[in-house]
């Protein structure tokens, strides 16, 4: 077995659930160990791949750096402890289970629920790295939520088994009294947090960027987008003042019903199959759907997100959208969401990686500066195709723009400069047009993710450095289409990687 199939074992071993997600075979019936024990022997288990990774000569440069960031992410993310003290989002163990469970077949692993969610708790309760006491409410009507509904079919016959764990969990949330408060939100107030912190920002943007130039990075591309609100907010109603804009977004630019705002998503991922070819040499063989998010998931689950189609090419990839509370939300971030998670962004991105023939790892690599700089990438393409249908629809572009680059700011503020949450949550108020309880949820998750936040503007910054130098070395002969093959078809890999393939590439005769 090479070196690169068993970083990819190991990785699906410590995560048997991301390889249901992904649909490769081989982890059915698996869930992971949540125990400190059980975490250690993964940890070491990869250690000593990255150990053999240094002095490697059968893997190519690319896969051996992809090798290096995937083992060294998990590695970090096991050494933050980071189950300790997440609770309350989607990131959260139990509540990422519960979620997952009815978009997957779970019928070979459910005997193994009560453990998992039984870890869950014992990580939660015999900690000193307390959750925040919101969170910690949080868990608590979640799990009670969970709780209040009748028996799901995915639990099978093991429903009794997991809402007796469920209950459990819930009631170690609930005895816990000595929370952090919301002043302390961040991982520099816990132990170990300032070198965490460092780890996981290296690993999400695989970059040697610092917090501190993160956060002026952010700042400094909130300024200038205001002068673009400003530009098209005066072709649209005739004004450049950024706040009345965004209040206008804020109140006046929502959705009827539901039934608007997926017809919304599908006409737009239409337009995108329909210019795609102009952009792209490379098609995905399988298509793209868009379904909405079942009803009793709808409390707990994200607005929108993508699901690739598996290895086995059973189902296409799948758009969810989650309709609470449309007639609430801004229907001006509709098209800029499908362009992201579904055609060109995420959708492509998955679907020709794997239908490749790079190794397992190549093609289900979970990089994410490189995956969701990519989606973040494909917005601003999306504006370059003509894929827009209005400077309406353009100003929720740059609301998502405004959002990442919020999320530079507020994630090094929270983890690296003691940031309150309320500090955070009125910079993500002043400079964007999110409204309240988007921004709870955003703060939240920037709070129990430390530092996934930043892949997104880190990856598009250097997607568009990349291929700005490229169309300046190629002049005439720059192709876009090749360009974006070679871009989706290397499969994840870090930015510095990334830079390398397209250099060579240019460099061909």
């Amino acid at each position: 077995m090479s070196l690169a199939d068993e970083m990819f074992q190991a990785m699906m071993d410590y995560s048997p659930l991301h390889a249901a997600m992904l649909g490769v075979p081989g982890w059915e019936d698996g869930l992971g160990d949540l125990s400190v024990d059980g975490q250690r022997t993964d940890r070491d288990r990869i250690a000593a791949l990255l150990d053999r990774a240094e002095t490697d000569d059968t893997e190519d440069a690319v896969t051996l750096a992809v090798i290096r960031q995937q083992g060294r992410a998990i590695v970090d993310r096991i050494d933050a402890r980071l189950a300790e003290h997440t609770v309350a989002t989607m990131s959260a163990p139990v509540n990422s289970l519960l979620m997952i469970s009815s978009k997957l077949d779970v019928s070979q692993r459910l005997d193994k629920y009560p453990r998992y969610i039984e870890q869950a708790g014992e990580r939660v309760r015999d900690s000193g790295r307390r959750p925040l006491s919101r969170h910690l409410q949080t868990g608590v009507q979640r799990m009670d939520a969970f709780l209040a509904l009748p028996a799901q079919e995915w639990e099978g016959a093991h429903s009794g088994e997991i809402r007796t764990a469920v209950a459990g969990f819930r009631d170690v949330l609930a005895s816990i009294e000595d929370g952090r408060d919301d002043d302390k939100a961040g991982l520099c107030w816990l132990p170990d947090g300032e070198r965490n912190y460092a780890n996981l920002v290296r690993n999400y943007t695989t970059t040697s960027r610092t917090p501190d130039e993160l956060h002026r990075l952010g700042l400094d591309i909130i300024a200038s987008l205001r002068e673009e609100y400003a530009e098209i907010g005066s072709r649209l109603w005739g004004t450049k003042d950024v706040p009345e804009i965004f209040h206008r977004l804020r109140t006046e630019m929502l959705w009827d019903n539901e039934e608007q705002m997926i017809e919304n998503a599908l006409a737009a991922i239409a337009r995108a199959e329909a210019e795609a070819p102009k952009w792209f040499g490379r098609m995905p063989v399988v298509g793209c759907q868009v379904r909405a998010v079942p009803e009793e998931e709808q409390r707990t689950s994200a607005i929108a997100f993508y699901q690739p189609a598996p290895a086995d090419r059973s189902r296409p990839g799948t758009y969810w959208l989650n309709p609470l509370g449309a007639t609430e939300r801004s229907r001006t971030l509709s098209e800029v969401t499908a362009f992201h998670e579904a055609v060109p962004g995420h959708h492509y991105q998955f679907s020709i990686a794997a239908e490749t023939d790079l190794p397992n790892l190549r093609k289900y690599a979970f990089i994410e500066a490189y995956l969701e700089g990519w989606g973040l990438y494909t917005e601003r393409l999306a504006d370059e195709m003509g894929l827009y249908s209005s400077d309406e629809q353009r100003l929720g572009m740059l609301g998502l723009d405004a959002m990442r680059a919020g999320r530079l700011v507020v994630d090094t503020g929270i983890h690296a400069f003691g940031w309150s949450r309320q500090q955070a949550v009125d910079y993500l108020r002043e400079n964007t047009v999110m409204t309240e309880p988007e921004i709870d949820s955003e703060i939240d998750r920037y709070i129990e993710t430390p530092g996934q936040a930043l892949a997104y503007m880190v990856g598009r910054l250097e997607i568009q450095r990349i291929r700005a130098e490229a169309e300046t070395k190629l002049g005439d002969r720059f192709d876009v289409r090749a360009f974006h093959d070679l871009v989706v078809g290397s499969g994840a890999v870090p930015l510095s990687t990334l830079d390398q393939i397209v250099t060579s590439w240019t460099a061909s005769p």
